[in-house]
């Protein structure tokens, strides 16, 4: 873990100098990232000039719902997010170059092209959190105020495990990085928005057979004084980091089995 973490680190600091000797590029690029990322909540709004509610929630309440998702992923995005290059990687043969270095393989992979313009999408996150927080009419009490950077940092390792589980499905895919994003940016995107505009058996699926429902709803509707549309128990909101924990263990398992099945491109 040591060697891993002292690996990422020098990796993601060479990006970042490269990154930084460029100074003007890489403010246009984060503020542009910043203004794409801020469609999916412009969107929210030209919902809500036409309706009151939105499945029984109010704006405020599906802004708290978007804030945490969008900061628990932009955190995850950034540190990790290279992980969907790794098909390529296996495809060309080019991860034969990272086996044979002194560190972990995870470690290179994640850190791999550091951008640091993912910045932005932490920054359009915490602009809506703070807007959710400074509107919503809810009685704060400490638990639940400790219970927002919970779900954070928790949001953000289900979605790591994710992105680890992806990255080992492509040692068997060799090229599934659309598929990897499906679960990954398509689930940041479901979960911006409350589970009571889905079916129930998707509900189902995102909360006992991949746990992304961990990440804000079943935490954020226990803040907001919500029923949650399964009926689980009321200490199923404090939940979260058990879960993050029981999903990093698998997608290291699964990491582990997608690495010792690697046999390189044959040529």
């Amino acid at each position: 873990m040591r060697d891993g973490l002292r690996a990422y680190r020098l990796i993601a600091a060479m990006w970042i100098r490269s990154t930084m000797t460029y100074r003007a590029s890489f403010a246009m690029t984060a503020f542009g990232n910043l203004a794409a990322t801020s469609f999916d909540f412009v969107a929210i709004l030209l919902m809500f000039s036409q309706v009151d509610e939105l499945g029984g929630y109010t704006l405020p309440e599906i802004a708290f719902l978007y804030g945490v998702v969008g900061v628990a992923f932009g955190l995850t995005d950034l540190m990790i997010g290279s992980m969907d290059r790794l098909g390529s990687r296996v495809r060309d043969g080019t991860l034969d170059t990272l086996l044979v270095r002194p560190a972990p393989v995870l470690a290179q992979v994640a850190a791999d092209r550091f951008a640091l313009r993912r910045l932005g999408r932490i920054a359009q996150g915490l602009f809506v959190l703070g807007y959710a927080v400074a509107v919503l009419d809810i009685a704060w009490t400490p638990l639940k105020v400790l219970m927002v950077p919970m779900m954070v940092l928790s949001g953000g390792l289900v979605f790591g495990a994710v992105f680890v589980a992806g990255g080992a499905f492509q040692f068997v895919a060799q090229d599934a990085a659309e598929v990897q994003n499906s679960f990954t940016y398509g689930g940041g995107t479901l979960l911006q928005y409350p589970p009571t505009v889905f079916a129930k058996d998707l509900v189902r699926g995102v909360t006992f057979v991949l746990p992304l429902a961990f990440v804000n709803w079943v935490p954020a509707l226990y803040v907001l004084g919500r029923p949650y549309p399964l009926d689980l128990p009321t200490w199923a909101a404090f939940a979260p980091p058990l879960v993050a924990a029981g999903c990093c263990a698998l997608a290291g398992l699964a990491w582990r089995a997608g690495l010792r099945s690697y046999r390189s491109t044959g040529s």
